[in-house]
């Protein structure tokens, strides 16, 4: 197994009112750092996996103490350049039960957003072969970022590196119609794609047609439709889908889908009470990632994947502290909760 992944995008402050309080009634704010792929980098090093993250944060305190927040759980910062003016923020107000979470960013003219081309040498940062993930997000971020990535993905893809993204539509940071454009680009070059019925859709126009997720209802055979016209338009060779079914803010139903091109695999469906879901498809797709990398099978990469995400529901913050021993002992315990002693 060939350890080495590298992740690029933002990494940004997260602001958060404390017990579940409105922003309009707090007068504190929890702070942590996340992003996207920042996310699924800490998942992977805690998996073990030798995992860089590649970004530009400005050259202050807050930088550093976003860069030092990612070497705590042993990622690699040896390539984020310094520079900018600001890192990017979120406000995050949680939901409870038929209250549903919200956020509100402030993360225009952020350090990566007018990150510069020359910034990053992609042949020295992937050199040893490896895995280049990325997301929706981070070409959303400005059209300087989006060509960065393309340029990240056109080197990967000649150095022979495998590469995946998860599609993340996020209607804050552009519209439809310019993340196809952007986003059918940047596809050509991605081996495994990962997402959920709306990015599919928003991005793409591809639709699960009997299905409403605020309801709780999903139509298994829609999904597999789905998944089969992204592999036809863009030749993938693995499609992950997220199949999550909103019982209430704090109550979801929790499973997967990954189809190979021939096959299509189900995961088991896990009742989640849930604590913070921000990350929850970060995790997904990091267990997507290492399945992969370790050479499972598809039926066991997607219950590893669903499980890991599954326990990142129950963690606060953005990021995923669970181990590997941790996720397979879920899958099973099927999630019983019993105090291990």
């Amino acid at each position: 197994m060939n350890n080495k992944v590298v992740t690029f995008g933002e990494i940004m402050l997260r602001l958060m009112p404390p017990n579940l309080k409105r922003i309009v009634q707090t007068d504190a704010f929890d702070v942590v750092y996340g992003g996207g792929e920042a996310n699924v980098a800490v998942s992977l090093a805690n998996y073990g996996i030798d995992t860089y993250f590649i970004t530009k944060v400005p050259k202050n305190a807050v930088g550093q103490s976003a860069i030092n927040h990612l070497r705590r759980y042993g990622v690699k910062t040896d390539y984020i350049i310094r520079g900018g003016d600001r890192i990017g923020i979120y406000f995050l107000e949680m939901g409870a039960s038929q209250r549903p979470s919200s956020v509100i960013y402030d993360r225009a003219h952020s350090a990566i957003a007018k990150a510069e081309m020359n910034d990053f040498n992609w042949e020295e940062i992937f050199k040893n072969d490896g895995w280049f993930h990325f997301t929706g997000i981070t070409p959303a971020i400005s059209d300087m970022a989006a060509a960065i990535t393309l340029e990240a993905c056109k080197i990967a893809k000649k150095l022979g590196l495998t590469i995946s993204a998860d599609l993340n539509y996020r209607k804050k940071l552009w519209s439809t119609e310019k993340a196809g454009k952007v986003m059918s680009e940047l596809m050509q070059y991605v081996d495994i794609a990962i997402g959920n019925e709306e990015d599919a859709e928003k991005v793409f126009g591809i639709k699960a047609v009997n299905t409403d997720v605020n309801k709780g209802a999903l139509d298994l055979s829609e999904y597999k439709e789905v998944s089969k016209e992204l592999v036809r338009r863009f030749g993938f060779k693995y499609v992950a889908i997220t199949l999550r079914e909103s019982l209430s803010a704090s109550d979801n139903m929790w499973s997967g889908l990954l189809y190979d091109g021939t096959e299509y695999y189900f995961s088991k469906k896990y009742k989640i009470h849930i604590v913070d879901r921000v990350g929850g498809g970060d995790s997904f797709a990091a267990g997507i990632i290492y399945g992969l990398l370790s050479e499972r099978l598809p039926r066991d990469v997607i219950e590893f994947a669903v499980a890991a995400s599954c326990l990142k529901h129950t963690i606060p913050g953005d990021m995923n502290m669970v181990n590997v021993q941790e996720v397979e002992d879920l899958i099973k315990s099927g999630g019983s909760g019993r105090v291990k002693r």
